[in-house]
């Protein structure tokens, strides 16, 4: 474990990213770095309201107030996470992508080199909300870094 200095966390903000995020702050130790990876899923770029708003005007007035929304809650996790690691010590950067889950987390880890990846299993089907696909076959097949699933906290 001491020879970890570069994580890369995936976390979104969800009950199992959150999971991961603790993980990684019990990991913190002088000398690490966490790199945290926020994905927007390519859901959010087609969640327009064309098929209730009748105009323009109020299609551009919802489409600004959505994306004012999302960057707003971004900013918040962010900032929630930064904290934290700022209190551990730990020196982070933040990168906030729009696509696929499980591709931005492999393209991350092809443009630096990480020691290990952190992330949060699925959600427990059962459960609502936001179902996590970022860990797959894809994922797993694909990704050279060493990575760590921690399980979800309601599994």
């Amino acid at each position: 474990m001491s020879n970890i200095k570069n994580i890369l966390l995936a976390s979104h903000g969800t009950i199992g990213a959150r999971a991961a995020e603790q993980k990684v702050f019990e990991m913190c130790v002088s000398n690490i770095h966490i790199t945290h990876l926020l994905v927007v899923p390519e859901l959010w770029k087609n969640m327009v309201g064309t098929d209730w708003l009748n105009n323009s005007s109020t299609h551009k007035r919802f489409c600004d107030y959505l994306e004012t929304e999302l960057g707003r809650e971004i900013d918040q996790h962010i900032e929630r996470i930064h904290g934290q690691l700022e209190h551990l010590g730990v020196s982070s950067t933040h990168t906030v992508v729009l696509g696929d889950p499980k591709k931005c987390l492999i393209g991350a880890c092809k443009q630096s080199t990480f020691d290990l990846v952190v992330m949060g299993s699925p959600r427990p089907k059962e459960l609502l909300g936001l179902r996590s696909r970022m860990v797959t076959n894809l994922v797993t097949n694909q990704l050279a870094t060493p990575f760590l699933v921690i399980p979800h906290p309601n599994a």
